[in-house]
């Protein structure tokens, strides 16, 4: 209740806040009027200042509605997939303060689920960025990739399997980019989580990610091949990660003005009761129109488990089997309303999950999903 009340001022705050800068904005004004919306979270902002530099509301609110036709049964359900917010601020210039909660207002009692986002970060240099806190772990293809950003509703099935699905985890990184490389390095605690910052009592992590850029090279935009490794204590008791000791993963992304590829093979070793997984996804894309994009998406996984795979997260609505073998096919379209920061998405998408030895898959459904994505 305490943290709900929190949460309600912090609201009032921003309301009052964005209501008084938003008498200010008319549409007589020169600029784009998406730039002067999205500029309202932004509450303090002075480069030359000696103290803080910027600071400003953050969050995101991602809604989806989907129906499932599967072997399993039938389900249609709308959902808050993610609702965040919080705040930002940069002082010195370079020394970067952050924290941001994840709420959910659907089925959850309390509203406050668990910190996201929180941490300080001191870029020294485009060259190294130092950050100590909850943070993202970055790895695989989509797992690098903020949810913000997605080109599909949700992540690939590889990274649902391979990658820390907890997302946030606490550690300290370092990164940057250098002559076309890119870089990142982090050891994170793999403890029993909690809301917070968890408990730092079941192992640890280590994460490498080395890249190089090609597109001066090739003449595009963007050709960032990326190579990155995950060593994780083998301890059953983590819940901030997933029970593979080793992951691996090589990925793709190419990137021109109208169209685009992303491409990944992943493996991870497992430990207890987790089976050993490999797979490949691929993930082409074009632009129709300026703001209409059309995606497309192959996904396959194996594994030398029987049990070794688990599904998507709306397959698992009603059941939630596990196989050795997963195929799936995405085809969608995104419209953009405003960048990355407004856009609705839909998807339709066939996935089938079975056992390697028989002829027939165990699980297969067709799942259509639609999703609005707002964040700032």
């Amino acid at each position: 209740m305490h943290a709900t009340k929190v949460l309600l001022a912090l609201a009032v705050t921003a309301s009052c806040a964005f209501a008084e800068t938003a008498e200010k904005i008319t549409l007589s004004e020169s600029g784009d009027l998406g730039d002067k919306l999205w500029a309202l979270p932004v509450l303090y902002q002075n480069d030359d200042a000696a103290f803080l530099n910027e600071f400003r509301f953050t969050g995101r609110l991602h809604a989806d509605y989907f129906t499932k036709d599967s072997s399993a049964g039938y389900d249609a359900d709308w959902i808050v997939r993610r609702l965040r917010g919080g705040f930002k601020a940069r002082f010195f210039h370079n020394l970067e303060i952050a924290a941001e909660v994840d709420l959910d207002p659907q089925n959850a009692d309390p509203l406050y689920q668990r910190l996201t986002d929180t941490y300080i970060a001191y870029r020294f240099s485009d060259a190294f960025k130092l950050t100590v806190g909850k943070q993202r772990a970055k790895f695989t293809l989509d797992g690098s990739t903020s949810s913000n950003e997605l080109q599909t509703l949700d992540r690939n099935n590889l990274s649902n399997n391979l990658w820390f699905t907890k997302e946030y985890v606490p550690g300290i990184t370092a990164c940057g980019k250098v002559h076309g490389w890119h870089y990142t390095a982090g050891l994170f605690s793999g403890g029993t989580a909690s809301k917070e910052f968890g408990n730092f009592d079941a192992g640890n992590f280590g994460l490498l990610s080395l890249g190089y850029d090609f597109r001066k090279m090739l003449g595009v935009k963007k050709a960032l091949l990326r190579a990155d490794y995950v060593y994780n204590d083998p301890n059953v008791e983590s819940t901030f990660t997933r029970a593979f000791s080793n992951v691996g993963s090589l990925s793709f992304q190419l990137e021109e003005t109208r169209w685009g590829l992303r491409a990944e093979l992943s493996a991870g070793e497992g430990f207890g009761e987790q089976g050993n997984v490999w797979g490949a996804n691929v993930q082409p894309w074009f632009n129709l129109t300026k703001k209409l994009q059309l995606v497309g998406r192959y996904t396959y996984l194996s594994s030398d488990d029987p049990k070794g795979i688990r599904l998507h997260r709306y397959d698992n609505t009603i059941t939630k089997p596990k196989g050795d073998q997963y195929n799936e096919y995405y085809l969608g379209l995104n419209y953009s309303i405003y960048g990355q920061r407004l856009k609705v998405q839909t998807g339709l998408s066939y996935a089938d999950l079975g056992n390697s030895a028989k002829s027939r898959a165990d699980y297969h459904a067709w799942t259509w999903t639609t999703g609005l994505r707002l964040s700032f």
